[in-house]
């Protein structure tokens, strides 16, 4: 098998998907249109692009809807998968990142690596030559605001350029970093509320562009919105730092005082797992809750796109 992948990585040219900031517009585009196509197609593929491969799934971070959407979905597109906890191989005992890599590369089709920095996963693509995937680091979650992206579309179709979004609570978090992106992109304004000290970073503002808005007024970015969207307040990791966290986010909640500001036809997003009482009252999600978890299915069919990119 090593052999064959050796021979099957030098005669193809390596396609990664890492970062939002590393994709063009019309990148965005066509994996959107894939998607669509994907949806659609569920059940009766006629092309499985990953027919007779094996791809390893190696997750540092817990996860429900990134693992379940991509063993599905490679599944479902002809593949085969190995799920590999970075505690159950030699990640876990301190083995060098280009190590690992220089060995899966030799022996799978592709890999999903969902963990910490994200220099880990740039590395780990350098070294294995294999099509490689950021299932999420602490920096960006791409995957997410494809899947995000594809939901706002299906129910709302229309220019980018004219939509608002407007991002709720920890706007320095790898979500909302993968939000910037996105809008310098496509085009979209982007409101980011946050208190101060999680305001995004200059730098990635800087390297965004776009029309990006940062406040720390919450109801001036949901007004007239057309989108409000917030994610947790911890993030995996930040456990240590909760109490603090939770303090300065308690005025960043979307409910239903802040939806009366945004468009009568806004949705409202949440990228899971909710805290209800936290980022989000329990009526407001529940009375979205439609949306909410199209945006999760969603997941599933962006997924698959990505797939039949980087193999493409």
């Amino acid at each position: 098998m090593g052999a064959l992948v050796d021979a099957y990585n030098r005669n193809t040219t390596v396609k990664h998907l890492l970062s939002i900031e590393g994709l063009s517009a019309a990148d965005i585009e066509h994996l959107l249109r894939e998607a669509a196509h994907m949806k659609c197609a569920r059940g009766r593929h006629s092309n499985l692009p990953l027919q007779g491969q094996i791809w390893a799934l190696i997750f540092s971070k817990s996860s429900t809807r990134t693992r379940v959407s991509f063993e599905v979905g490679i599944r479902e597109l002809g593949g085969q998968t190995i799920f590999l906890n970075a505690t159950d191989i030699q990640l876990g005992r301190g083995e060098p990142i280009c190590d690992t890599a220089r060995v899966l590369g030799r022996m799978v089709h592709g890999t999903v690596f969902r963990t910490f920095a994200q220099a880990d996963v740039e590395e780990f693509a350098r070294y294995a030559r294999i099509p490689t995937i950021n299932a999420l680091t602490d920096e960006e979650h791409p995957c997410q605001i494809l899947a995000d992206l594809f939901t706002i579309q299906e129910k709302q179709p229309g220019r980018w350029s004219e939509k608002v979004i407007a991002f709720i609570g920890d706007g320095a978090c790898n979500v909302a970093t993968s939000w910037i992106f996105a809008a310098g992109r496509l085009g979209f304004e982007l409101r980011v509320a946050a208190p101060r000290p999680f305001q995004p970073g200059l730098a990635v503002l800087e390297r965004a562009g776009g029309r990006i808005v940062c406040t720390e007024d919450p109801t001036a970015a949901a007004r007239h919105a057309d989108v409000l969207y917030t994610d947790v307040w911890v993030s995996m990791g930040k456990e240590a730092e909760a109490e603090e966290r939770l303090r300065l986010l308690r005025g960043y909640q979307i409910n239903d005082q802040l939806v009366a500001l945004a468009k009568p036809s806004a949705l409202v997003m949440h990228c899971l797992p909710a805290y209800r009482g936290k980022e989000i009252d329990a009526d407001t999600f529940e009375t979205h809750a439609g949306t909410i978890f199209d945006q999760a299915e969603n997941r599933l069919h962006v997924q698959k796109a990505i797939l039949a990119w980087v193999v493409a």
